[in-house]
């Protein structure tokens, strides 16, 4: 089956023409759908025109927000090469690897990097489109403008297959080591885009206005191809700024975002100590990491019941589970005994728990999380062997452990990797980290195990406290006491000013963990 997104776009823009599709908050663009509509044309043409790129090359993306909703679904799916998205503030080490897996004949790329990376990429003959305006004309360096300008805003006949070609590459976040390259067709991503309706909680319509501040290359993405096919408005952002996000949520009247646990922790002192109106907030997604549920129920208080917690993977770039807005709460009010769950697992979402040699464990009984579905991924660009690893009968290995209820509630447990093994106990970082957190004093924390000669692992955590908190190491490993078993308590607690997180806002642990294995032979991961 093919499609043409041209045909698409037109008769979504024919439904919404005048209504507000995107707003780039920091470049200060706003555009209609008929007015995106007609620069994605031009975006798409001048690549397959001007820069002529065809079906089987890449283009690859080291941009902000703004400008990555401009090279965004309408514009890869209006022409045959394939998108690459990166994150924007992964290193330039990262990049490189990147670039000498995927090998793209053009990169979009801000005009803050040009210069450090511009020899990079002339070394590798790649053709570099700058997206702001350069302060002189350098050889080899086009604007991205420039060539927009120039190109036509007609539909075009692309038709691309919804099955076979590869729209989107994409790299998973490494959290436990280099990350892999995800390849997306169409139709993985109309599953993505088709799994944010069925959980009626998401409440996307016409006047949804969803603000970006995650990236738009990893969680956000499916937050945007909802909002645009409901005829909602997109609005980003380029920097991690909660103070602005807020500031925006009052002065566009925002009613969507995506936030990682991390975001919301900082969000809900700084709306205590710092109150915004942000009553048109009707849904605040979270995920990409365990939330706290003490901290989820602070959040609730403060700012009403309208989170709901989205399960999914760049594996399966869809929501898995969703913990819709119901479920946080009991019908008194009271936090629900769900909110340490990923939600139940969405309709038509194939889910199943196995042990180690791949066979289904009971209902109840905790095993690595195995998913098939429609947004399931066929595999990694150029790494058949993590392909031929991680996927067994279309169904992706998560590496997550987990486990099933028999009211369907999927709970998450921890990691493979990050599972702690002391005097031969399996210690889960994920339930020590939750009992940490519900210190008042503190704001987030990160567990690992560290060497020890008895026992060969000892728990080990180390604590953000709350801007003007203060707590001993004792008297939180005094706390943790009184929820854990003896042999889950930390044994020792160390006071940090900051955790390590990933570019998407994910705590490090391999990286918490690394100084404590430094020289040993047990691997970090």
């Amino acid at each position: 089956m093919k499609t043409n997104f041209c045909r698409v776009m037109r008769l979504l823009t024919l439904r919404h023409a005048a209504s507000e599709a995107l707003v780039n908050t920091e470049r200060g663009r706003r555009y209609s759908f008929s007015e995106y509509h007609l620069l994605t044309n031009r975006i798409a043409n001048a690549i397959r025109g001007e820069l002529g790129l065809a079906r089987g090359e890449h283009f690859f993306t080291i941009v902000e927000n703004d400008n990555l909703a401009l090279l965004h679904f309408p514009t890869f799916f209006k022409q045959e090469a394939t998108a690459v998205f990166t994150n924007y503030r992964e290193s330039m080490d990262e990049h490189r690897w990147q670039l000498d897996l995927v090998k793209p004949r053009l990169v979009f790329i801000e005009l803050a990097l040009l210069e450090r990376y511009a020899p990079m990429l002339r070394e590798r003959g790649i053709t570099i489109v700058v997206m702001d305006p350069p302060p002189q004309a350098q050889e080899g360096v086009l604007y991205f403008w420039d060539l927009v300008e120039r190109a036509s805003a007609e539909d075009n006949e692309v038709e691309i297959d919804v099955h076979d070609n590869t729209r989107l590459l994409r790299f998973t976040g490494g959290t436990t080591g280099r990350g892999k390259c995800a390849m997306y067709s169409f139709d993985n991503l109309m599953g993505t885009r088709d799994a944010s309706y069925i959980e009626r909680d998401f409440g996307y319509d016409e006047s949804t206005r969803c603000l970006h501040i995650a990236p738009l290359s990893h969680g956000s993405l499916i937050l945007f191809l909802a909002t645009l096919f409901a005829g909602g408005t997109t609005l980003t952002m380029n920097q991690v700024d909660l103070p602005r996000w807020m500031d925006l949520v009052q002065a566009e009247r925002v009613t969507h975002s995506f936030l990682v646990p991390t975001a919301l922790y900082r969000l809900l002192d700084l709306q205590q100590q710092q109150p915004r109106d942000l009553s048109s907030l009707r849904t605040v997604v979270y995920g990409a990491a365990p939330m706290s549920p003490s901290k989820m129920g602070s959040l609730v208080a403060t700012l009403g019941n309208v989170f709901v917690q989205g399960y999914a993977a760049t594996e399966a770039a869809m929501f898995i589970a969703v913990l819709n807005k119901r479920d946080h709460l009991n019908a008194d009010g009271t936090p629900s005994r769900h909110l340490g769950s990923a939600g139940r697992v969405n309709p038509g979402v194939e889910v199943f728990i196995t042990d180690a040699e791949g066979r289904p464990v009971p209902v109840g009984a905790t095993g690595e999380i195995r998913i098939r579905c429609r947004a399931t991924i066929a595999g990694y660009y150029g790494n058949p062997e993590g392909t031929a690893a991680e996927f067994v009968d279309g169904a992706w290995r998560s590496g997550d452990l987990g486990y099933l209820d028999e009211d369907g509630f999927l709970t998450l447990v921890d990691r493979l990797k990050d599972m702690i093994i002391t005097g031969g106990f399996n210690v889960y970082a994920v339930e020590v980290e939750a009992a940490l957190n519900a210190h008042p004093a503190v704001q987030m924390s990160a567990v690992v195990g560290v060497p020890h000669e008895e026992w060969g692992e000892a728990v080990h955590a180390e604590v953000v406290l709350r801007p003007g908190a203060s707590a001993s190491e004792a008297e939180l490993i005094e706390h943790a006491k009184a929820s854990l078993s003896a042999y889950k308590v930390p044994k020792s607690v160390r006071i940090v000013a900051a955790l390590p997180l990933s570019p998407v806002g994910k705590v490090l642990r391999r990286a918490v963990k690394q100084p404590y294995w430094a020289g040993r032979e047990r691997h970090v991961h």
